[in-house]
């Protein structure tokens, strides 16, 4: 059980800022896509969105052709300032956040989708510039897309498993809990498996109780 809090700490962190950042890019996205026609809407769209279909692993093969140390910006990146991206913390968000972004971006864009573009014009209309517009217009009316997003981006980030391990490694040091499940099994060890597949349950579970609050407490 004691062994359990290293893997269940590492994996919150990771989600946390595997959230943050899926949600700094998918909020000004959703935006724009929810508001906006342009030449290549289409293809930006589909960037966004084929982390959902594509395997993790796949994701965490393109990140080290990219960014590891051999890739095609990592190897300018290690010659220059000897960093690499894989092995550390920073890649496994990395690896979670785009796996996660698509879990944020189609709540938000459905939820600025529907604000009423009115009520955004009146608030212009008594003076309102257009920071103060989406800031207590726009942003409160598309909360409830925006709530979603956060928690099932939260929830992806936390279970992932395929990317991470490609980018992070498999060491005692680097166990998140999907990756000690795995760890376990391969060493026979399941009794200390389903400590960790009962923690991934129970914050599951949770994870959905509070999404499904939010949204019912959205409603009225």
């Amino acid at each position: 059980m004691n062994d359990l809090w290293g893997p269940l700490w590492l994996s919150l962190r990771i989600a946390t800022v595997a959230t943050i950042v899926a949600g700094l890019v998918a909020i000004p996205m959703a935006m724009l896509m929810s508001r906006r026609r342009f030449i290549g809407k289409s293809l930006i769209e589909c960037i966004l969105v084929v982390p959902m279909v594509l395997p993790p692993t796949v994701i965490g093969y393109l990140i080290i052709l990219w960014l590891g140390a051999r890739g095609l910006i990592g190897h300018w990146l290690y010659e220059r300032f000897e960093y690499s991206i894989v092995f550390r913390f920073e890649g496994a968000a990395l690896a979670a956040a785009i796996v996660a972004l698509p879990m944020f971006y189609l709540p938000a864009k459905a939820g600025f989708a529907s604000v009423a573009r009115e009520l955004e014009e009146n608030a212009r209309l008594l003076g309102a510039n257009r920071w103060q517009v989406f800031w207590q217009v726009t942003l409160p009316l598309a909360r409830r897309g925006l709530n979603s997003g956060l928690v099932l981006a939260f929830a992806r980030a936390l279970g992932e498993f395929g990317a991470t391990m490609m980018v992070f490694g498999w060491t005692p040091s680097r166990l998140t809990l999907p990756i000690s499940v795995y760890a376990d099994y391969e060493s026979g060890d399941l009794s200390h498996a389903a400590w960790a597949v009962g923690a991934m349950l129970i914050l599951s579970f949770a994870l959905i109780a509070a999404h499904n609050r939010s949204a019912s407490s959205t409603q009225d």
